[in-house]
């Protein structure tokens, strides 16, 4: 049995949902179909689930969500049009998505996330109905039906363990079951939705919950690249993954893949494979619990921007009990969450992502930090880009930080940070982002490119 997940491109057109018909009546054993609101048609384009976070806000403001709501609908008018589909599904989706914004609104963020999921929730009606259409035994599938509740974090939810008991009873349902993405439910019966380009956690989950053989991941690209192909013309495809690296790659700024979504099917040890929809045919990328190290000690390189830090310097910080402690306490305070601690005998560094501040919360951090801990030295620093190495075979590989140092250092680029991870499966530095893609294409070349004989 696979589960299959089909990204928001994969799913924008009517044309695009006959090659996804086309998937899945091409294997028997594609029996569960996670679907995604529907994308970007071209460059320029809105995402459904944009369209419907602006519909939510307009709501909550008392203004008038007419326009908000016909743009939504458009959208999948649009493919049942293509599709030839009846006028009911059309129909239906609007009545549905017009009772939400009807609903009560004591909890904002609780309105916001049921606006959300509708996309998911939606577009999973109509592709369950155009493959009934086409005479597939198909039936959609509703979250909560199904057994699958989350924690009460709109947002952020997270799948409760007893969710995949209850999903285990889907592989005696026949036929091919399509399930919305993104969203489940709460104990209370209340929505709530995964992290943004969430419906990759359900497919995990679900791949985890049926015990599935595979769990396949459908986007708009043949593979996983070894760098973003926006900054490298013709990166090298990787044929395979361990979990851990793409982990990593994924946080570090992948958008293939939610960096989150790896966890159900890593505890399960169910592969994924990468696939593209537009090219079936193409082998993808396979994410495996082990592999065979073939492909020299670095697998990819990721960047992402928008972090800054926070130095603290003190004396002897290295000797008094609880500074950590402390300072992370203050940023607990704020509800300010950190991603990297680099540090010294003498000094410390936090990393966080910047929009989690403003410039009164910066003044408070840093004035307490100083006054509270008595620190030598308080100052921030932003626009820092945080671009990652990785690979597993770096640990048997002596000299990897010494390259890639020099290979920025070649290209004129200042190193703000290095911080490497104890399991030596990652190597991080932060830049500033002015220098980015520089730091990227030059990383790429020393580990990349091929070796001139």
């Amino acid at each position: 049995m696979k589960v299959v997940k089909f990204g928001g491109s994969s799913l924008a057109t009517g044309s695009q949902l006959k090659k996804v018909l086309s998937i899945v009546e091409s294997d028997s054993t594609r029996k569960i179909i996670v679907v995604s609101a529907p994308g970007k048609r071209f460059a320029g384009d809105i995402k459904v689930t944009d369209l419907l976070i602006e519909c939510a806000r307009k709501a909550l403001n008392g203004e008038d969500v007419t326009e908000s709501v016909s743009s939504v609908i458009e959208r999948y008018e649009s493919i049942a049009l293509e599709l030839q589909l009846s006028f009911e599904i059309i129909e239906e989706i609007r009545s549905h998505l017009l009772n939400l914004l009807n609903a009560e609104k004591r909890s904002s963020n609780h309105f916001v996330d049921a606006i959300k999921a509708s996309g998911e929730d939606n577009h999973a009606k109509l592709v369950a109905n155009y493959f009934q259409k086409r005479g597939l035994n198909a039936k959609y599938i509703n979250p909560k039906d199904a057994g699958l509740f989350v924690t009460n974090e709109t947002g952020h939810a997270q799948v409760l363990p007893e969710s995949y008991e209850h999903l285990y009873s889907l592989r005696e349902q026949s036929g091919v079951l399509v399930f919305p993405g993104f969203f489940g439910y709460t104990k209370e019966g209340v929505i709530a939705t995964f992290s943004r380009s969430g419906s990759d956690i359900t497919g995990s989950i679900l791949a985890n919950g049926v015990r599935a053989d595979l769990y396949e991941n459908f986007t708009d690209v043949d593979a996983v690249y070894s760098v973003n192909p926006n900054i490298v013309e013709n990166p090298n495809e990787i044929s395979e993954l361990t979990y851990r690296e793409m982990r990593e790659l994924s946080y570090a700024g992948f958008s293939v893949f939610h960096d989150e979504a790896l966890i159900p099917a890593f505890r399960a040890g169910i592969p994924v494979n990468v696939k593209n929809t537009n090219n079936p045919s193409a082998p993808g990328t396979r994410i495996v619990s082990r592999r065979v190290q073939n492909n020299g000690p670095v697998v990819g390189i990721a960047s992402d921007k928008g972090f800054c830090s926070i130095y603290v310097s003190k004396y002897l910080m290295n000797r008094e009990i609880g500074f950590g402690r402390k300072l992370l306490t203050i940023l607990e305070q704020f509800e300010i969450s950190y991603e990297h601690i680099p540090s010294g005998i003498d000094e410390i560094t936090i990393i966080l992502r910047q929009d989690q501040l403003h410039s009164e919360t910066e003044e408070d951090i840093l004035e307490r930090i100083k006054s509270e801990l008595n620190a030598d030295e308080v100052k921030m620093e932003h626009n820092i880009s945080l671009i990652m190495i990785v690979g597993e075979g770096m640990k048997q590989n002596v000299g990897i930080t010494a390259r890639a140092a020099k290979a920025l250092a070649n290209a004129g680029v200042n190193i703000e940070m290095i911080n490497q991870g104890s399991s030596e499966v990652s190597l991080m530095f932060g830049v500033k982002e002015a220098n980015e893609k520089k730091a990227v294409k030059a990383i790429y070349e020393e580990f990349f490119a091929p070796v001139l004989v």
